[in-house]
């Protein structure tokens, strides 16, 4: 399969300790089966057989990939929708929070149609955005005037620029990892903070529905990642995570999906109580929560 990925070694340790662990659907476009395997060494677990970056197009295209459309067609999307604005509040504060800054150099990577962008704008903040979906890149034009860039101009940004680098549920879909990494540890300034949300297989939820689980979204991610893995990962670029965040309403969203893709359609009862013994399980212990973000400083001096 020339137009497919098959890893022999890792992608985050390039371990060839690997192992299948269990068979995943895109329910979201193709309907078709993708195995995931796991390192055995750093835990990583990833989409084997992936298509390649220049084949893997079509798989994004859907009216429901939210991130791309901005839809409100349907309940679960409608849900969406309402929780991503506090959310995006959470987000601000969050970050100025860390950093000790009310604005300064905010590059967002992956921005959708620019909603989290336009808030940090709005706040005083100096934002850089970049997108791989054209029409994503035209909604944020026409509801918030910005001008969103390629992804490919990531490679032209100048260097030690960004007081913060923001990944929402990115790095999962990046299939040059170790590079993408170094190239956001250029970018950064001095001192500056990355930031990565993904979604987290170790949480109870992922465990709950097993292959069902929505936020493995087959073969759009590439990767699946455990705490233990993304230490690994950035360990390599003299990069370390300095503290662990919680995406609780991740797990409630994730399980109405799940449900769904489990039983034919979503079970509300079952996904709300899901999602709450997820974030219970995650309560005292971050790292097991639904999705993880990720607060990360250069550890070189």
């Amino acid at each position: 399969m020339p137009d497919r990925i098959h890893y022999t070694n890792c992608p985050v340790c390039h371990s060839a300790s690997l192992k299948p662990v269990l068979n995943a659907i895109d329910y979201t476009v193709s309907k078709e089966s993708f195995a995931v395997w796991e390192c055995q060494e750093c835990t990583l677990r990833f989409t084997q057989d992936v298509p390649a970056s220049a084949h893997i197009g079509p798989y994004y295209k859907s009216e429901d990939y939210i991130s791309h459309t901005n839809t409100s067609r349907g309940l679960i999307n409608k849900i969406y929708q309402a929780v991503r604005r506090r959310t995006i509040r959470n987000k601000r504060r969050l970050i100025e929070r860390t950093t000790g800054l009310s604005n300064g150099h905010l590059l967002d990577i992956g921005c959708g149609v620019g909603t989290f962008l336009h808030a940090m704008q709005e706040s005083g903040w100096k934002v850089t955005g970049l997108e791989p979906d054209a029409e994503a890149r035209k909604v944020a034009a026409q509801l918030y005037n910005l001008q969103v860039q390629e992804i490919d101009e990531l490679e032209k940004l100048p260097a030690a620029t960004y007081d913060v680098i923001t990944l929402w549920h990115v790095l999962e879909h990046v299939h040059q990892l170790h590079d993408y990494i170094e190239k956001l540890k250029q970018l950064l300034k001095p001192g500056g903070t990355l930031l990565i949300a993904v979604p987290n297989y170790t949480s109870k939820d992922a465990e709950t529905y097993g292959p069902y689980w929505a936020a493995y979204d087959v073969p759009r991610h590439l990767y699946h990642f455990s705490p233990a893995s993304i230490d690994r990962l950035l360990a390599q670029h003299a990069m370390e995570v300095i503290a662990h965040k919680p995406m609780w309403y991740d797990s409630f969203y994730i399980a109405l999906l799940s449900s769904k893709y489990k039983n034919g359609q979503s079970n509300w009862i079952g996904a709300a109580w899901q999602g709450l013994r997820s974030n219970l399980k995650a309560s005292g212990e971050v790292r097991r929560c639904s999705s993880v973000i990720y607060l990360i400083r250069h550890t070189a001096k």
